[in-house]
């Protein structure tokens, strides 16, 4: 019996968690990009809905492949716009996170936890 190969593959995904408020990142703008050496391509550009999250997974199906990648989110953009005073310029205006992803045929979910002044990440599920 014949397998569907594109329903096994992977899809990468992100969230945004704004801990300077306790709330979701609401309307961040991500920007996706594939890393090969020195070379840097955009991917996609979108931003992130009410529950913090991408309305669709970043890559997924063929676009989904292994590799280098940076995602950068114009956190600095998004507090002045909750109306957080922040210095100028900002200790965090866009954060990057670079990441390898392996396996084409996993989920690989990005989080970011923000505030005006730390952030962190993981490899969620």
């Amino acid at each position: 019996m014949a397998t569907d190969t594109a329903s096994h593959r992977g899809r990468l995904t992100t969230h945004v968690l704004d801990t300077a408020h306790g709330r979701p990142g609401m309307g961040i703008a991500v920007a996706l990009y594939r890393l090969d050496g020195d070379n840097r391509s955009l991917v996609i550009e979108t931003r992130t809905n009410a529950d913090g999250r991408c309305d669709a997974p970043l890559l997924a199906g063929d676009a989904f492949r292994p590799g280098s990648y940076e995602l950068v989110f114009a956190t600095g953009a998004y507090f002045r716009t909750a109306g957080v005073v922040l210095s100028d310029p900002p200790f965090l205006d866009q954060v990057p996170i670079r990441f390898g992803i392996a396996h084409a045929d996993q989920h690989y979910h990005v989080p970011l936890l923000i505030s005006p002044w730390s952030y962190s990440t993981y490899r969620g599920s």
